[in-house]
């Protein structure tokens, strides 16, 4: 791939039209616009955590989860990271990780998820802000 800068613009160019090049092509114009977008605007997810009880403080890069097991979960953020909780009365939990590097942010982000992923019969647990979990029904009444 050959990338070139003019007039402030980046740009990537194939070497010729094979199926691998055209392939890498998208690809490494994806990674380099998100380095660009990284370095700009940077990446922000957010999650929120569903459920009585569950909360979610921090102190610095270190994230306390109380999700309804035995004991608190503590989850160490890179340093690359920063973290931020809120907890405002009436409403859940929401935990916002910003970053620069889009892969970090979405890893740590599944991490924290896969502790208590939403459940398919209460909604409960951490999931995406704006997510949309499908609820199965429950048992019915018996005959």
């Amino acid at each position: 791939m050959k990338v070139e800068v003019k007039d402030g613009q980046l740009t990537v160019s194939r070497p010729s039209d094979q199926i691998q090049h055209r392939a890498q092509h998208g690809l490494y114009r994806a990674l380099l616009a998100n380095l660009v977008q990284g370095v700009t605007e940077g990446f922000e997810k957010k999650l929120e955590l569903v459920g009585v009880g569950y909360k979610a403080t921090n102190q610095g890069n270190l994230l306390d989860l109380s999700l309804g097991y035995s004991h608190n979960i503590l989850v160490e953020v890179p340093s690359e990271l920063t973290l931020a909780t809120e907890q405002l009365k009436g409403q859940n939990p929401i935990i916002t990780i910003t970053g620069s590097d889009k892969q970090l942010v979405g890893a740590v982000c599944a991490k924290i998820r896969s502790l208590r992923k939403p459940e398919p019969y209460k909604g409960k647990g951490v999931r995406f802000v704006g997510e949309i979990v499908r609820k199965k029904a429950g048992k019915s009444a018996g005959k």
